[in-house]
């Protein structure tokens, strides 16, 4: 049977909300490893609070200058979870599209950081693009359970969206502005790929269980952006 193949993007602020959830990164190996009997996944690793601390040190300089200081705490963070996954994970650090699906040939999933520098970059862009290059579904894990009307840590009435248009979810992301290290559950870059090239997205919070629900064809908890 042909593996389903799936591109998970998974934000910095799980991985080291201040200092590495270990625990949280074991449940994700488990998940991950578990549904590898069907499914290949490209895990692509945000920059959380070290992006943020590099970006912050840089504030006085050209804001590309910031973005590729956040691009390097994302590649860092993919390195320790390759050593985190240990030999089930792959032993080098692609930096291309070309570079993760030359991975794939031979590992069950592939972990990454940013890739190449652009302009505007983040992880969620670099993700989405993968997913568009490699005809996949594309799944964000961030720190809320979805999307919501508005930021639910700040704002108690704002309301959960389980589903969501492409363009509805665009015409959102299209309101913030872009910053480095930038801090939302997707991105305009984001959004602009899934929108144009019409890829099914999910976006899910922490808890685990969500993501290995959505991979058996469960119920789950969580936004989904489509046509």
């Amino acid at each position: 049977m042909k593996k389903k193949m799936i591109v998970i993007s998974l934000g910095g602020s799980l991985i080291i909300p201040d200092k590495i959830d270990v625990n949280f990164l074991r449940k994700f190996r488990r998940v991950i490893i578990k549904n590898t009997r069907k499914y290949k996944f490209v895990i692509v690793c945000g920059g959380g609070s070290i992006a943020r601390k590099y970006i912050s040190a840089l504030k006085n300089k050209p804001l590309n200058e910031q973005a590729l200081a956040g691009i390097r705490a994302t590649r860092a963070n993919a390195r320790l979870m390759m050593q985190f996954f240990g030999k089930d994970a792959n032993d080098e650090l692609p930096l291309s599209m070309k570079g993760v699906k030359q991975n794939l040939r031979k590992n069950k999933f592939v972990i990454c950081g940013a890739l190449r520098f652009a302009p505007k970059s983040t992880t969620d862009g670099t993700a989405a693009k993968l997913a568009d290059y490699l005809q996949t579904d594309f799944i964000n894990i961030t720190n809320v359970d979805g999307l919501y009307t508005s930021n639910p840590k700040k704002n108690k009435s704002a309301k959960f969206i389980e589903r969501i248009s492409w363009k509805d979810f665009e015409s959102i992301t299209k309101k913030i502005k872009f910053t480095a290290g930038q801090h939302f559950v997707l991105d305009h870059s984001a959004a602009e790929v899934i929108t144009d090239n019409k890829i099914k997205t999910y976006i899910l919070g922490k808890n685990l269980k969500n993501l290995d629900n959505l991979l058996n064809g469960k119920k789950f908890i969580g936004t989904i952006i489509s046509g």
